[in-house]
């Protein structure tokens, strides 16, 4: 299923509208553009199985670059716009983009990432284009909108960090179908069915699209017809009033907004119809048990948590209904078969905590590039079963509950951060001897990032350190991954073999 069936059937009806803006794209709209930014780049001699690269905020365009990767056999990898020049040239680089798709407003990082990236010959640039990009509009409009008689179904190849801090690309190969093949219905079939969505669905995204829920999501409804209303950045009183304006039915969130809607005073939260609201959906990162409850009270037994991944090697489900019974659980299996598994492969009992596994047929993703991190994601004895590196336990009931994260990932406002990624940044400052980076408790966004730093020797652990340590990461690393906070330490917790006793460390702040 693809936007071509609704084009034809209701070429006016809404695929996309902006919550601030009100820019609308119809369906017809969004299958000529897809349609056109295909040929084009079939015309630049891509084919199936070749990468691109798309660095944007929430952008009406977005979704159409998505499709026209659907429907040309390509993998598209959308790209945080918040990192640093440094870090999107890598994931460019690596996933092998042969054309990079850039909003004007990240003009500058394009130019900057094209140049070092010189591999990537051929860049587009929505709105207004600079210096050495095509304008995207004009590459459009030089296209016929008669599909390609030849549309494979292409992928996502997201992006997420591995246990040395450099991002990873999630590779989930190609399905050998057209694009508009459904004797394999996947994931839309999942939507159906759990959440009823189908063409009169009204959902609404207050996530940046980058991420892999939120584009799944979305381009699922338009899948099924429906309209998706997209926040250009969620604000939480006017997410309460796009739920009513636009009569939503479905929306995704994570905990972090949770917070900050149960954060507004009683006059901001009221007032409001939520009467269409039928599903809310939550996930990428642990929901406080407190929080859950009062959203529930509010906007009734509506809340659906999902656990899953961006490798998608399983998803385990829960509705408000089940999750009072079996509070702070992330539900059963509904994809996959789990199996909880000590450090030596064996199934733990009922209650043990361990590391989680998915058993599943077919075929199993991996890192691109990285045969030793996809290696360590399968089971010793059973190469079906697959994780991603979190621990939980199963109760009697069989409900999942996850106890920690992977590795020491920090989870900040739903946003994964990767602690050596930190570490690595930090430790090539001069005045660095050795440092220690991991996650804090944080009322509103669940964690913030601490670093506790060893100063060389000679160094003085002042104020103008920390504020020097800061200003150097904040040239390097993306805003969101710098220290919020700092302190200094005569030395760090090691064994004799080297090996940071980071637990030791966290301790201390749990």
């Amino acid at each position: 299923m693809y936007p071509r069936l609704q084009a034809l059937s209701t070429p006016d009806k809404p695929a996309l509208i902006m919550a601030d803006s009100g820019t609308v794209v119809t369906y017809r709209e969004l299958d000529d553009r897809s349609t056109q930014l295909a040929r084009a780049w079939r015309r630049l001699g891509l084919g199936p199985g070749d990468h691109v690269a798309l660095l944007s905020e929430n952008h009406p365009n977005y979704l159409e670059v998505y499709w026209a990767a659907t429907r040309s056999g390509l993998h598209l990898t959308p790209i945080n716009r918040h990192l640093s020049v440094d870090e999107v040239a890598f994931i460019v680089e690596d996933c092998g983009a042969k054309s990079m798709i850039v909003s004007s407003i990240l003009a500058d990082t394009g130019a900057m990432v094209r140049e070092l990236v010189p591999a990537c010959g051929h860049g587009l640039m929505f709105d207004v284009a600079a210096a050495g990009f095509e304008s995207y509009e004009d590459a459009l409009e030089s296209e016929s909108v008669e599909p390609l008689l030849d549309q494979p179904r292409g992928s996502l190849m997201c992006y997420s960090s591995g246990t040395t801090g450099k991002p990873k690309g999630v590779f989930q190969g190609l399905s050998g179908l057209q694009v508009d093949d459904e004797s394999d219905r996947g994931r839309i079939g999942l939507f159906e069915d759990v959440f009823g969505m189908d063409d009169a669905t009204r959902y609404l995204s207050p996530a940046p699209l980058y991420h892999a829920a939120p584009l799944g999501y979305s381009s699922a409804v338009q899948a099924l017809g429906g309209t998706v209303i997209v926040m250009e950045r969620f604000e939480p009183v006017h997410a309460l009033q796009l739920l009513t304006d636009h009569q939503i039915t479905h929306s995704q969130w994570v905990p972090t907004m949770f917070i900050r809607l149960l954060k507004l005073a009683a006059s901001e939260r009221h007032g409001f119809d939520l009467s269409n609201h039928r599903f809310a959906i939550h996930a990428a990162a642990p929901c406080p048990v407190e929080v859950k409850r009062r959203m529930i009270d509010w906007w009734g037994p509506i809340l659906w948590e999902y656990y899953s991944g961006t490798e998608g090697n399983g998803i385990t489900m829960i509705d408000s209904e089940r999750w009072l019974e079996h509070p702070g659980s992330v539900g059963i299996p509904v994809w996959g078969t789990l199996h909880i598994c000590g450090d030596d492969g064996a199934e733990l009992p009922i209650g043990e905590p361990g590391s989680i596994y998915f058993e599943r047929e077919g075929p199993q993703f991996r890192y691109h590039g990285d045969p030793t991190k996809t290696g360590s994601t399968r089971h010793p004895a059973h190469p079906t079963w697959t994780t991603i590196g979190d621990i939980g336990y199963l109760d009697a009931d069989g409900y999942l509950y996850l106890t920690d994260r992977k590795s020491f990932m920090i989870i900040r406002g739903g946003v994964n951060i990767y602690p050596q990624e930190v570490e690595d940044c930090l430790i090539m400052h001069d005045s660095v001897a050795d440092v220690a980076v991991f996650g804090v408790p944080d009322p509103d966004l669940g964690e913030s990032v601490h670093a506790v730093v060893q100063p060389a020797v000679g160094e003085s652990p002042d104020d103008a350190l920390a504020v020097e340590l800061t200003r150097y990461a904040l040239e390097r690393i993306a805003r969101y991954k710098v220290p919020a906070t700092l302190e200094f330490t005569t030395e760090l917790p090691r064994t004799a073999t080297g090996k940071l006793l980071k637990k030791q460390l966290q301790a201390r702040y749990r």
